[in-house]
Formats: C-alpha cells, structure tokens, sequence
C-alpha cells in the first residue's frame, strides 16, 4: 500500500556515566542480532546531551523514523527523555534485564531507571511508547520491537495525514458528524470541500486518456457476468478523479484519506453509485468512508497502518434474526444470538474481502427512493453486493464526541461462515457480550453506527496506539463478570 508510511527503525542505547558503558553498548549490539535486519544500530551511547543531540542527528541522517531508546543500565533520566523530544518520530522506552552472569559489574539496574525514565517523561510532557513489561533480554526486546512497528506506522502516518471530504452529511444522518478540533489536536490537516468542486472535476476527466486501462482493469478484478460494462467507464472517471484530487491537494502532508457524502444528489448527479470505485481505493491504501464520515476515515487509515491490508467501514446494522441462528449458529459455533449482528454497507468492502459470489449490482434503497417505480436500475447502480468472506475481525472507532473529547472502542470477533440472505456488503458478526457492549459502550457513549473493521485480531496494538495518541476513553466488550459502570446489577 503506497499510502501508509513505511518504519525505518533505530536504536539508541543509553547509559548512566556510573555505570559501565559496555553495559549498554554490548546489550544493544545483543537486541540488534537478535532483531535481524531493518534495526539501524546508533553508534552513538547517549551519557549526557551532548551525546543525545549526536545521536538524534545520526539516526535522522540514517532516515530513521522511528526510534527504540534502550536502558542498558539505569540510564541517564534527562539525555533519554529528551531523545522523544528532539527526535521527529515516535519513541519507544525499554529496558534491559539482568543476566549476563555478573551480579557486582554487571548489574545494569535498568529496572530502576526506567522508573525514572518514565517519571521524566511525564514531568516534561512527552510521549514515549512503553511495553506492558518494557524489561526484557535481547530476544525479548526484539520481540517487543516487532510490535512496536505496526504502532509506530499508524502514528507517523496520522501525524502526515490530511483527510479531504466533499459535501455535508446528509439530512437525517448526523450521527457521524463530529467537532473536528480533536483531528488537529492529532497533527491532522482537514480539507473539505464542495460536492460540486467533486463534479466540476468529474467532468473534466470525461475524455482522460487512461480511462480505458481502469475498465479494463475493473473487468479483470471482476470476472465476466459480476459487472456492467457499459457502467464501467463512469467509475473509472471517477476513481481517476480522486487519486488526482488526492495527488493534487496533499499539500503539505504524505497521506491522505476522503470523506464523501455519496446521496442523495451523488448517483443522478454523476450517473452511479461510488461504491464500487470507493472499494478499489481502500484496497490501495486510500480510504474513501461513506456519508461524509471523517472520523470513520480516520478510523480506516489507523487499521490501515496497523494492519498493513485493507479495511471496511460498515452499520453496526441489524440483528441476526432467530432462524438464521437456529439454523447455522447455534451448535456450530460458541455465541448466544445476542453475541451477533450483521454488519453492512452498500458495497464500499474491498473485493479481496469478499466471498466468490461478490457482483456489482445497485442500490436497493436508493433505487427505491430515487428511480421510478418499476423501473430498471439506472444511476443506483455501482454497489460492490454479497457476503463478506468469514475471518477474524477487530471492530474499533476513534470519534471526537460533541464535547471535543477523543473517545474509542475496541471489540475483537469474527464473521461468521453463514450465509447473510441478504443484499449489500455484508456479514454475520459474532463478539463475546456483544449485547451488553452494543447497550453499555455504543448506545451509552454514543457512538454513531459506522464501525470500522480491521481483518484481523490487532486490539492490542489499537489499545497501545489509542493510549500513545492521548486516548483516555478506550472502551472495550468486557466479559460477563466485568460489569459496566451503567450496568444494572440487578437486571
């Protein structure tokens, strides 16, 4: 994907002056080995601020985006804190255990000092990605190194993002309209836009020279008899408007994402639902969130960096009804009825995630609202429609609530192998509590009903990112004999 940040790490080892230097220095070429490529090693062991200006101008000359600050011993509290300040990247802090055979001068005592470390990190206000338990020998490090790399994407990808959005929220769909201060507070540049500024480009690319290889590549992504050609060239204009647009108007950021409001006006407007084109560019990288949901694009990107694949944006929907359950769950898999849902979109799920029976069809509820009655599907057309492929999934959000406050949720589960019988981009959801978190999180916080899903269990990198970024709301389905504050005991 060529729009989320590639992570060039190094490492900096650091050391208390009364403590032996080879400490730090043969600890660190230990993480290194155990680590294996893509660690850059910094020369340079940090004892003072001197050192810490030396080796923050070696790992940024290195291109180095991304930095592991290393106690091989106690470590000198000021010079390594201030590494998270001078360097522009995020830090992670860890610490070295004790091991090496010697307990009089090879004792390190890093599990002190990276009290101190975090304790100055905190008196200077800085962030610092620390582990759940940052002490570790080389192989353990190395291995907390490796889950640092999907956070520390996500972070330098948000810190050069710029999310573009184009037209108002639709009229009775403000649940995903959102204060975008807490975008800022996150390094975020917004751009929004007017729909017509979207169609006055549109039409400019009607006779684009590259619109042919588009087609031609839908109609191999497709298959024969899973789309409609004479729909094709329509969207490929469009998808060629919006990587321009996104190439054009990055600015002064790397990456970008959009939020497009897609109806009423859109389809009879342009001759098509996005849906489809809205799918293609996700798979590239490029979120693309329906109704104008900014933070739900946002909440895209993140999955986006942390997982290194394509994501969706779905309606927390509807219910599975008791006869699906009877049917095809209950006995099959572990979950009570109420553990599941269908989640579902027009058709913006990326191909990749879908069953083999995937076609490009049209929109059933705007073709009711828009088209005549009895009617063929004209300008509705353009949804990418069949059940989403079985899979593990972690369903989150990041929103800026009506106060201006940065809130979350993270539930893991899966998509069940059962058929949906219905239309749209679709699947069977099943979490663990899943009704007491819809009651106790989504309604109770107020969440809006895009979800975003990332195909695969990654919560706890979430979690840890959510925590880096400042997030103090972090919500999450918590287990039976967990309750929620606002949970009835008596029920």
């Amino acid at each position: 994907m060529s729009n989320i940040p590639e992570v060039k790490l190094g490492i900096i080892a650091v050391s208390r002056d009364c403590f032996p230097i080879a400490l730090s220095e043969t600890r660190r070429k230990a993480i290194v080995t155990a680590y294996g490529n893509g660690l850059y090693e910094c020369p340079v062991t940090v004892e003072n601020e001197l050192d810490m200006l030396r080796a923050v101008e070696d790992v940024t000359q290195a291109g180095c985006n991304a930095l592991v600050v290393f106690l091989g011993n106690f470590g000198p509290e000021t010079p390594e804190t201030l590494i998270a300040q001078k360097f522009d990247g995020p830090c992670m802090f860890v610490a070295a255990a004790e091991g090496d055979g010697d307990m009089i001068n090879g004792r390190g005592d890093a599990y002190c000092g990276m009290l101190n470390c975090s304790y100055n990190l905190g008196m200077r206000h800085l962030k610092g990605y620390i582990p759940e338990y940052p002490v570790g020998t080389a192989e353990e490090i190395a291995a907390m190194i490796a889950d640092f790399v999907p956070i520390a994407r996500a972070v330098i990808g948000i810190s050069n993002l710029k999310i573009i959005t184009f037209g108002p929220r639709p009229q009775d769909f403000f649940a995903c309209n959102a204060p975008i201060k807490g975008l800022y507070e996150l390094g975020i540049e917004v751009e929004e836009n007017s729909e017509l500024d979207l169609l006055v480009s549109y039409q400019e690319h009607e006779n684009d020279p590259r619109i042919p290889e588009v087609c031609a590549d839908m109609a191999k992504e497709m298959g024969e008899g899973c789309y409609y050609s004479d729909l094709n060239r329509r969207m490929a204009q469009f998808e060629l408007t919006l990587l321009d647009w996104a190439e054009a108007h990055k600015g002064a950021k790397k990456y970008v994402a959009f939020a497009d409001k897609c109806w009423p006006a859109f389809p009879s407007q342009f001759g098509f639902e996005p849906c489809y084109v809205n799918s293609r560019l996700v798979s590239r990288g490029i979120p693309v969130s329906c109704e104008v949901d900014i933070y739900g694009a946002l909440s895209e990107y993140i999955g986006m960096c942390i997982t290194g694949d394509a994501v969706t944006l779905l309606d927390i929907n509807n219910s599975v009804p008791q006869y699906i359950y009877d049917e095809d769950i209950q006995g099959r898999y572990d979950y009570q009825l109420t553990d599941t849902f269908m989640g579902f979109h027009c058709g913006n799920t990326p191909e990749c995630k879908m069953c083999a029976d995937r076609a490009i069809k049209y929109q059933l509820i705007q073709h009711r609202l828009l088209e005549p009655a009895g009617s063929s599907p004209d300008f509705t057309r353009g949804t990418l429609e069949g059940d989403i492929a079985a899979s593990p999934i972690t369903f989150y959000r990041l929103q800026c609530d009506s106060d201006g406050n940065l809130r979350s949720y993270i539930a893991q589960g899966e998509i069940l192998d059962v058929p949906t019988r219905s239309f749209g981009g679709i699947g069977i959801f099943a979490i663990p509590e899943m009704g007491r978190f819809y009651r106790h999180v989504l309604i109770q916080k107020r969440y809006p009903h895009h979800g975003a899903v990332a195909f695969a269990h990654v919560g706890k990198y979430l979690f840890d990112l959510f925590k880096l970024l400042g997030i103090t709301d972090i919500a999450y389905n918590q287990p039976k004999h967990l309750p929620y504050p606002t949970e009835n005991p008596f029920s």
